[in-house]
């Protein structure tokens, strides 16, 4: 697999999701805590079309719970 340089649009929003973090929002990839060498993943599209997907957790009184990116495939 090819090296991903981000860009500035991809650093600031890895910046935002850290945020939500600080503020006690969990950020999970593949279902783990993202080590900081993870976190470029989700930016990838692989050699068979398979990219990550961002879900919003929501909490019951409507606020945000936890954000989760999972690799989908375009079929």
């Amino acid at each position: 697999m090819r090296k991903k340089y981000l860009g500035e649009e991809q650093k600031h929003y890895i910046d935002g999701l850290k945020r939500y973090e600080s503020k006690g929002i969990p950020v999970y990839i593949d279902g783990e805590r993202p080590e900081e060498k993870d976190w470029e993943k989700i930016f990838e599209i692989r050699e068979d079309g398979s990219f990550y997907m961002c879900d919003y957790v929501g909490a019951e009184d409507g606020g945000l719970k936890e954000i989760h990116f999972d690799l989908v495939y375009n079929r």
